[in-house]
């Protein structure tokens, strides 16, 4: 029983480590494309289709494919994982800023602002519930999708689905799923708690998750 604790506690902090790792990447990517797009109205219109269209590729074929190119590393479950980690912030980010009101704006270009102070005084604090919104989505699914690790060998809670499902043994896919969904639950209340300290009382439930 100590070395099934143990073994399950050192599964769970690699996935947590990759989930982690790869939702940081995929929020800092996806804010700051998604503050560019929302800059670029017309490359938007056709771009965010497209990367809807690409989010909808199984998460399993695209490891598959870098494994190819990259091989059995590390590196190959952060790069695809930050990547569909990205999507949600990317997708939000977007929506949230186009969704500031035009008062807004104006008020701020009337009391001097440059748009880089625009942006960091008044688009991005009104936007920022819709942001929050789209963190939370990534980091859930990307405990999810982190699974998928064990796969190509890198281990993490996956190893257990895997190991169960090949051998048709749902103890053992069980004691992969109850500690992802556990770490996921919690997760997604630390990105609740950090919401409540990054956003004002009166905009929490403002634009809300976008989806």
């Amino acid at each position: 029983m100590t070395d099934l604790l143990l073994e399950i506690l050192k599964q769970t902090a690699i996935h947590t480590g990759y989930t982690l790792v790869c939702v940081a990447i995929g929020f800092v990517v996806g804010l700051a494309l998604g503050i560019g797009l929302s800059r670029l109205p017309r490359l938007s219109r056709y771009l965010l289709p497209l990367l809807s269209i690409l989010n909808t590729v199984p998460g399993i074929v695209f490891i598959g494919v870098l494994f190819i190119w990259i091989g059995m590393r590390p590196a190959t479950v952060i790069i695809a994982l930050s990547i569909y980690a990205m999507f949600p912030v990317l997708k939000n980010t977007v929506t949230g800023l186009n969704g500031v009101d035009e008062q807004y704006k104006e008020a701020a270009r009337g009391c001097g602002m440059n748009q880089l102070q625009r942006l960091r005084h008044v688009e991005l604090p009104l936007a920022m519930p819709t942001i929050i919104g789209g963190l939370r989505l990534s980091t859930v699914y990307t405990v999810s999708w982190t699974v998928l690790a064990a796969m190509i060998g890198q281990h993490g809670l996956g190893d257990f689905v895997y190991r169960g499902v090949s051998s048709n043994n749902n103890e053992l896919i069980l004691q992969g799923a109850i500690p992802a969904a556990i770490l996921a639950l919690v997760l997604g209340g630390l990105v609740d708690l950090l919401q409540r300290h990054v956003v004002p009382r009166g905009l929490r439930n403002v634009g809300g998750e976008s989806k």
